[in-house]
C-alpha cells in the first residue's frame, strides 16, 4: 500500500470544507476494520485512508500548514500503513471509569505482546508492538498501542483465499478470542495486495 505524500493531503482550508463528508466516509470505512476482542479491547486495523484521516485531523487540530510540520506528521504516521505483507492495527484498551482503567493498566502489563492473529490451521502470528516508541513502563501498560502482524507468505495466501481468521489473546488477566467477519476479512485482505 502506497505511503502518503504531502500532495495527498488537503490544505487546512480545503479540509475544513470537506471534513464533514470525509469524516463520514472514514467512519463508515472503519466499521469493517474495527474488531472487539472481549469487553475492553478494540483493534482498529489501519490503512491508507484511516491514516490520511488521522494526519488531516492532526494538521487541523495543531494548525500545521508549513511543509516541515506536514512532513513530520507524515513521517510519524506513514509507518502505520500496511505494506503488503503485514496488517497494522491500533490497539485500544477501553475502561470508561478512570480509577478502574488505572488499575487495569497495571494488571494488563504486557498485554500488547499477547495478541495473535489466527488464519486457518496455520501457526498464530503474534503482534509486534510499539516499534516507534515504548508506550508501557515497567509496571503498567498504555491504553493505546500500535501493532504489526507480519505475515509469512503462506498466511498471506490463506487469508486472501478466504480461510477463516480470528484474533486471540492469552494474558493472565485477560483472555478471549473472536472470529473475523466476512466484511473485516475482505477489508484486511485488500491490505495484503
Amino acid at each position: 500500500m502506497q505511503k502518503l505524500a504531502p500532495s495527498d493531503l488537503l490544505t487546512l482550508e480545503a479540509y475544513a470544507r470537506e471534513r464533514p463528508a470525509f469524516r463520514a466516509r472514514v467512519l463508515a470505512h472503519k466499521q469493517a476494520r474495527s474488531v472487539r476482542l472481549g469487553a475492553h479491547l478494540t483493534l482498529l486495523f489501519e490503512d491508507r485512508l484511516t491514516i490520511q484521516y488521522q494526519v488531516q485531523e492532526m494538521l487541523r487540530i495543531e494548525r500545521i500548514f508549513e511543509q516541515a510540520g506536514i512532513r513530520d506528521e507524515l513521517d510519524a504516521y506513514n509507518p502505520l500503513i500496511p505494506d503488503g505483507a503485514n496488517l497494522k492495527a491500533t490497539l485500544l484498551i477501553e475502561y470508561t471509569d478512570a480509577g478502574e482503567r488505572a488499575r487495569k493498566l497495571v494488571e494488563l502489563h504486557g498485554i500488547e505482546h499477547r495478541i495473535a492473529l489466527t488464519i486457518g490451521d496455520l501457526a498464530p502470528v503474534f503482534a509486534i508492538a510499539d516499534e516507534d516508541l515504548p508506550r508501557s513502563t515497567e509496571s503498567k501498560t498504555s491504553a493505546v498501542h500500535f501493532l504489526r502482524f507480519e505475515l509469512p507468505s503462506a498466511h498471506v495466501e490463506a487469508f486472501k483465499r478466504g480461510d477463516a481468521g480470528g484474533l486471540a489473546i492469552d494474558h493472565p488477566a485477560y483472555t478471549g478470542e473472536t472470529k473475523l467477519g466476512a466484511s473485516t476479512r475482505a477489508a484486511l485482505a485488500a491490505d495484503l495486495d
